[in-house]
């Protein structure tokens, strides 16, 4: 087989592809012994009818297609695979000439990756973000966790204070009209969570329980109920009952109650610990980030549209399966979020755009710093998913292997090594202290806890 490959345009590669006559007429031949195991020739038995009687009666045309249908895609991958090119995309393909006894000589045509020139890659002057937990930042997790404990109790008399939770049956109109959505019945409302239209929670403070009130209010101009963007509207308050927190004292008994350990400096430190690490790991992110944001500044490529469009898809099926695992279909996300599916995907463009130059440059640099991952990785990083998949390592690998999912694994390993091969030849300088990022606190319990918004 003989292969030329001729860019003829930035992004596009024309591949001339020939085939030598003895291996196409192998190929014609196992064509042959393929199709007439399928066909039923008048006097033979299945599968035993003559090449000659089966081209009579079948076509020799169709033996050809179907021996053209083998080769031609072997012929392109070994093409690819010879000559270096690496498509982005389902090449074109020209049938020049196929004929039994000649060379089969066809034209593919084919999107492939951009031409990268990098810039400046090493040295870059960059600034690590800052790490450091200050202690009040300990003191608001203990905060949140006590109030997260904080038990209810029922008032009989007093009234509506910020951090109740309001017990209401509530009827709204505009311009004197019920609207739909506008009603509810025993609803829990926390004063201060910000769930209502603004202004709404406010005007509940220092109502007794039992006691109605009308509640005037405008609807924001973005509203996600168009009919009811920027009207004025009247609320008819009832307060039924009123539920008040009441903080337990951040003791060792507070400690002992809510988590796995026995005093409060032991959960104090806990939190404090898992906030460092935390904000270690966000610093990190935002100190990779920044080195690979400038590289992508200092580098000239132009990104085909098929690339970003593929960065897109696998960009929106990762959102989608995380949605998934959440409960939700992007379906009814994109109907909560007011917006269309065309809408959703043009959000996300530019990320994809950014995604696919930033993809590229890690792929240029590493291939450049000749950056591959060993054995000994490969098989580590393999023995972790089995870990957490809960499988057996040797029988993992195995299977990765035997279906060519390994290079999955290679990759990633290629481009977390190449990410810390440019942190480790930048000029890194510490950031100024800042506080650290407001998380869910981390403790001695489970704290995925649902909360509305």
């Amino acid at each position: 087989m003989k292969a030329n490959a001729e860019r003829i345009e930035k992004n596009t590669v024309l591949l001339e592809i020939e085939i030598d006559p003895e291996s196409f007429s192998q190929a014609v031949d196992k064509a042959y012994r393929k199709l007439v195991q399928r066909v039923n020739v008048p006097g033979f038995r299945k599968g035993k009818a003559p090449r000659q009687i089966f081209e009579r009666m079948m076509g020799k045309e169709v033996i050809i297609e179907e021996a053209m249908e083998s080769v031609v895609p072997e012929a392109y991958y070994q093409a690819v695979s010879d000559t270096g090119i690496e498509p982005i995309d389902q090449p074109k393909v020209e049938i020049v000439q196929a004929e039994e006894g000649k060379p089969v000589v066809f034209k593919a045509t084919v999107q492939v990756k951009p031409e990268v020139t990098l810039g400046q890659y090493k040295e870059l002057e960059v600034i690590k973000p800052s790490a450091e937990v200050p202690e009040e930042e300990v003191d608001k997790a203990l905060e949140r966790l006590q109030n997260r404990h904080a038990k209810l109790l029922t008032l009989e008399e007093g009234t509506v204070e910020k951090g109740d939770t309001a017990v209401i049956d509530f009827l709204g109109k505009v311009d004197g009209e019920p609207f739909k959505g506008g009603e509810g019945k025993d609803y829990s409302l926390e004063i201060g969570s910000g769930s209502f239209i603004p202004g709404f929670e406010e005007q509940l403070i220092g109502l007794p329980v039992g006691e109605t009130r009308d509640i005037a209010v405008t609807f924001p101009e973005n509203y996600q109920a168009e009919h009811l963007a920027g009207k004025e509207a009247v609320f008819t308050v009832t307060v039924n009952g009123i539920k008040r927190k009441e903080l337990a004292a951040l003791d060792d008994e507070f400690a002992k109650d809510i988590s796995d350990f026995d005093t409060l400096e032991e959960l104090r430190s806990d939190i404090s610990n898992k906030l460092k690490e935390n904000a270690e790991s966000q610093a990190k992110y935002g100190l990779r980030q920044e080195i690979v944001n400038r590289i992508v500044n200092n580098t000239e490529m132009e990104i085909p549209d098929v690339m970003v469009e593929s960065q897109l898809r696998e960009m929106i099926g990762n959102f989608e399966s995380r949605l998934t695992g959440q409960g939700m279909s992007l379906e009814n996300y994109l109907k909560f979020a007011k917006t269309t599916l065309p809408e959703f995907e043009e959000g996300m463009r530019p990320d994809a755009i950014w995604s696919a130059k930033s993809n590229l440059v890690l792929e240029t640099i590493a291939k450049l710093e000749k950056i591959e991952p060993s054995s000994e990785e490969i098989k580590a990083e393999a023995a972790k998913i089995a870990q957490y998949l809960n499988q057996d390592q040797e029988q993992f690998q195995e299977t990765i292997e035997s279906k060519g999912q390994i290079d999955y694994i290679k990759d990633q390993i290629v481009r977390e090594k190449t990410l810390q091969f440019l942190v480790d030849n930048a000029i890194v300088k510490e950031g100024a202290n800042e506080p650290a990022p407001d998380t869910n606190e981390p403790s001695g319990e489970d704290t995925n806890e649902s909360v509305p918004e």
